[in-house]
C-alpha cells in the first residue's frame, strides 16, 4: 500500500508517502502555454486521481508573456489511517517567439511556494512517543525553455524545468528506519532539479485533450526520497 503526497502547481511541491517508504517531492504538471502572439489567452485544468491544478498564460505583447498556475491534493486517506494535503502556487514571465508558421520558443523564469502536512499512523506503533507527522514550507525557483509544434488541431512541446528546491519551517516527528525525518529534511533542504517532459495537444482549434509525461533529475542528491516520473491528464482551452 502506498500513498502519494503531493504539492502542486508545485509543485508541484509534493508529498508522497507510501506506509512503507515517504517520499517528499513529486513534480506538478509544467505550464507549457505555447504563446505565439501578442493577446493570446492559455488555460488548462490537469491532474490525476490525486491532485487537480489550474494554468494559464497570457500573451503582454509579441514577444513577453505571464503564466500563473496552483493546485491541490489531497489523495484519500489510506486503511492504516496515513493521510497527507498540500497547496502549491507558481507564477512566471518571460519571453517567446514564433518561428516561421508552426514552431514556437518559450522560456519563463519561474516562482513558487507551497506547504504540505503529512501524517502517518502506522509509523507510531514501532516509534510510541511520536505521532507520525511532518509538514513543511516549499519554495521552488529557476527557469523553463520550452520549444514545440503548434496547429490549429495538434500540439506537441518539450520542455525543461531547471530549479531549485527547498524547504523551510520544517516540523513534526516522524521516524523512519529509525531516522528522523525532520532532520533528513533539514539535511536535504536545498536541492537542484532537473525536470523533462513531453506535452502533448490534440483535438478542436479552441479546446484539446492534454497529456503530460516527464522525469524528475536530482542532482544534489540522487538517492532523495521523492517521485522520479510524472502522469497527468487534462483540458487545454486557447483564445486568440
Amino acid at each position: 500500500m502506498h500513498k502519494l503526497f503531493k504539492l502542486t502547481s508545485i509543485l508541484v511541491s509534493i508529498l508522497l508517502v507510501t506506509s512503507c517508504n515517504p517520499k517528499y517531492y513529486s513534480p506538478n504538471t509544467q505550464n507549457v502555454p505555447m504563446i505565439s502572439k501578442k493577446g493570446e489567452t492559455n488555460l488548462s485544468l490537469s491532474g490525476n486521481s490525486n491532485q487537480v491544478e489550474f494554468q494559464g498564460a497570457y500573451g503582454l505583447s509579441n514577444t513577453i508573456a505571464i503564466k500563473a498556475n496552483g493546485g491541490l491534493f489531497i489523495p484519500k486517506e489510506l486503511d492504516n489511517g496515513n493521510r497527507g494535503s498540500g497547496k502549491f502556487i507558481e507564477i512566471g514571465g518571460g519571453y517567446f517567439k514564433a518561428i516561421k508558421e508552426h514552431w514556437v520558443f518559450e522560456t519563463y523564469v519561474i516562482l513558487g511556494i507551497g506547504s504540505f502536512e503529512n501524517h502517518l499512523p502506522s509509523t507510531v506503533s514501532n516509534n510510541p512517543s511520536t505521532k507520525g507527522d511532518i509538514s513543511a514550507q516549499i519554495f521552488r525557483m529557476g527557469i523553463q525553455p520550452d520549444f514545440g509544434y503548434k496547429s490549429k488541431h495538434f500540439t506537441a512541446t518539450l520542455s525543461s524545468r531547471i530549479v531549485n528546491l527547498s524547504y523551510s519551517n520544517i516540523k513534526g516527528d516522524l521516524i523512519f528506519e529509525n531516522i528522523s525525518q525532520t532532520n533528513y529534511l533539514k539535511d536535504n533542504s536545498s536541492l537542484f532539479l532537473i525536470e523533462p517532459a513531453l506535452t502533448l495537444r490534440g483535438g478542436l482549434e479552441k479546446v484539446k485533450l492534454q497529456l503530460q509525461y516527464g522525469y524528475s533529475l536530482n542532482l544534489s542528491e540522487s538517492d532523495f526520497k521523492q517521485d522520479k516520473t510524472f502522469f497527468t491528464l487534462g483540458l487545454n482551452f486557447n483564445f486568440q
